[in-house]
């Protein structure tokens, strides 16, 4: 009787123990629960705090770098300004090598001009003398220390030293009035030139018609285009072809489009005459000059021999349309005619005796 007593206390009491155990071991589980609750609360309020802070470094640090560029410009302005003139020139410069070179390929592979835009002849034109004239710079700079004096006196010498792409605004305005004034100067060696074969020309109607030309332009107005094309046939051949022209003339006429003198005159000659054709050809292609700009227009009549910095678009329209009716019937052979329009119809403009007078 006692045995059977014993056996439901024992089974009880290890009832309970297991009880017991459960229920610290749930203790225990929820106790964990919670601390790991509480440690990722803890931990996402860390890293919240960490953001913030880093946030605030990085926030004094630019406004620090900010201030700083403030300062460095209050005490050294030259420096400051050479640094971004030459960071951004050289940008720009390296953007148009990169097309000038890419054109000049496609010309290698026989694609020639026809494909071109009008800015992209442009560019192709200008682009040899801005590389050579920036080209001591580089040089010079390569050398050590070099950029030390190369660069305040590129600076100090911008038209020289630097080309367009380093300049500002206002320096290529000025720089532009001059170059253009440079050349309008060779206008009227290049008009005495011409009237100095008058004589020479034997067909008398012919004769009589180029006489007229050359009586307007002398007594400060212009020919029409109808009219100077009427005396086409005088620079397909003698005496204004040009293989027929004179040092001296040849001299001018390469000065006239902002050229130098060389021992190849004719042929520097010849392929300016073939550049402004293209860029005719590339206009007309595009609408025409009703579809240019301001600008467009100003640069465009500043290639062609004219001030157009205080004209109305609708006047630089119009004077380009006029140049465009002669362009139009240029060919090969009369690349002297395209050459000598802006003696024909810029020579007594206001605008450029403005500059010369």
């Amino acid at each position: 009787m006692s045995i059977h007593r014993i056996i439901p206390v024992s089974s009880l009491a290890l009832q309970c123990c297991r009880s017991n155990s459960i229920l610290k071991r749930n203790l225990e589980i929820n106790k964990f629960r919670f601390t790991v609750s509480d440690r990722l609360k803890h931990t996402k309020t860390l890293k919240t705090e960490k953001e913030k802070f880093r946030t605030y470094v990085v926030q004094r640090y630019i406004n620090y770098v900010n201030n700083y560029t403030k300062v460095l410009e209050n005490r050294f302005p030259t420096a400051v300004r050479m640094y971004r003139v030459f960071s951004v020139g050289i940008k720009d410069f390296l953007k148009d090598l990169k097309t000038y070179i890419s054109l000049r390929i496609k010309i290698n592979k026989d694609q020639g001009f026809s494909n071109m835009s009008r800015q992209e002849i442009e560019l192709y034109q200008k682009m040899p003398s801005d590389m050579w004239r920036i080209a001591p710079v580089l040089i010079l700079s390569a050398i050590p220390f070099g950029n030390y004096i190369i660069f305040p006196l590129a600076f100090l010498k911008p038209k020289t030293l630097l080309c367009s792409h380093f300049w500002s605004i206002q320096q290529r305005l000025e720089f532009s009035m001059q170059d253009l004034t440079e050349r309008l100067k060779n206008n009227k060696p290049v008009f005495r030139a011409l009237q100095a074969k008058l004589d020479s020309i034997p067909n008398s109607e012919m004769q009589k018609k180029w006489r007229r030309i050359l009586a307007l332009l002398g007594s400060g107005v212009h020919p029409t285009p109808q009219e100077v094309l009427e005396c086409k046939e005088l620079f397909i051949k003698e005496p204004y072809q040009l293989d027929s022209l004179s040092f001296a003339h040849a001299g001018h006429l390469l000065k006239v489009h902002g050229q130098k003198r060389s021992f190849f005159m004719r042929n520097k000659l010849k392929y300016r005459a073939f550049l402004l054709l293209e860029m005719d050809k590339a206009i007309v292609r595009e609408g025409g000059v009703d579809k240019l700009n301001m600008e467009t227009l100003r640069y465009a009549c500043h290639i062609r021999g004219l001030n157009g910095r205080h004209l109305t678009n609708r006047d630089m329209r119009e004077w380009l349309k006029k140049w465009l009716l002669i362009s139009q019937n240029v060919d090969k052979e009369s690349y002297s005619l395209l050459l000598h329009s802006p003696i024909f119809l810029a020579y007594n403009h206001p605008q450029n005796w403005v500059l010369i007078y």
